[in-house]
């Protein structure tokens, strides 16, 4: 997708949203409430037209040959467009009718979709009384159906327990090697486990695109140590900068304890606890606390989605959104 944005009225949903999903990866999507994840997914499935940009598969405009290009694409939402009436395979014959497959195409199409997703021992059931998990793996049976090129998640592991997680972790991994996977969760613990690439947006903007490894990066740039000590607070500032390792230092206010921390980062992977220790023993100003900070891919999103645009779009949020 190129330059997507969608405007109601004269708010932006999302405005200029920019990433390529290549064959055989699967594409995280995060972002925090709001951020814009639904719209860019409705856009991506041709459920909602962009105000401007282009959307794109295998080189088909989704706006300009919308039928070419669905088909080519299987969408399962958070929550699966099933009908509780229907039987298992009666709700997979209609997704056959609607991908347009001849019926002698159906039977083979159910049977593949049943047998990589253990449905096949309650095709008859109606879905109805089939646990969510279940219900889960027909909306996912679904999307496969006409092997379509993209497969388009939206918090497909919502309600699932923990052995089918890691089940639907395992059939992704399998997935990826014939489709192109966008997934969009809240559990950046999946994101982390199951994506080649991650895309962050918020409050409609794109905020990164960088694999797990890169993001990571990010990370260790705010690595360092927090430092609290006794002495006058200009004192004990001076002395951290006056080190040579030391790369930047920020005094954090008081508090419940009633004493400044502070964060203090140092030129690539330098050790500075020794020569820390006897400057600030030499000036009388001894240590309280003193240990190392360890940010995770938690702290990257937090870092790319708090900024200043949030309280600016909290305050008149634009609906529907991600």
């Amino acid at each position: 997708m190129k330059g997507i944005s969608r405007f109601y009225g004269d708010q932006a949903a999302i405005e200029e949203i920019s990433f390529c999903a290549e064959p055989g990866q699967v594409v995280g999507l995060v972002g925090h409430n709001g951020s814009g994840k639904t719209t860019t997914m409705n856009i991506i499935t041709n459920c909602l037209a962009p105000s401007s940009g282009e959307v794109s598969i295998e080189g088909i405009s989704v706006q300009d040959n919308p039928l070419a290009a669905r088909k080519r694409i299987g969408y399962l939402p958070e929550i699966p467009p099933v009908y509780p009436d229907m039987t298992v395979e009666e709700q997979l014959t209609f997704a056959c009718g609607l991908r347009g497959l001849s019926r002698r195409e159906y039977k083979a199409q159910i049977a593949g979709v049943c047998d990589s997703l253990n449905l096949s021992g309650v095709r008859k059931r109606l879905i109805r009384n089939l646990s969510k998990g279940y219900c889960q793996r027909v909306g996912f049976a679904q999307a496969l159906i006409g092997h379509p090129r993209l497969l388009v998640l939206d918090e497909p592991t919502v309600g699932l327990d923990p052995q089918q997680i890691i089940e639907l972790r395992e059939l992704i991994g399998r997935l990826k090697q014939d489709h192109t996977i966008l997934l969009s969760s809240h559990i950046l613990s999946e994101i982390a486990a199951t994506c080649d690439r991650i895309v962050v947006l918020s409050n409609g903007r794109l905020a990164a695109d960088d694999t797990l490894d890169g993001l990571l990066l990010r990370a260790r740039a705010q690595e360092g140590l927090l430092l609290q000590a006794d002495g006058p607070e200009a004192q004990i500032s001076a002395i951290i900068r006056s080190l040579d390792a030391v790369a930047d230092c920020t005094m954090q206010p008081s508090g419940a304890d009633g004493h400044p921390t502070w964060h203090i980062r140092t030129h690539g992977s330098a050790d500075i606890h020794r020569e820390l220790f006897s400057a600030l023993a030499a000036a009388g100003c001894p240590i309280r606390m003193l240990r190392p900070v360890q940010v995770g891919l938690e702290d990257v999103f937090l870092q790319l989605t708090q900024d200043r645009r949030y309280a600016q779009h909290s305050s008149q949020e634009v609906q529907p959104q991600g």
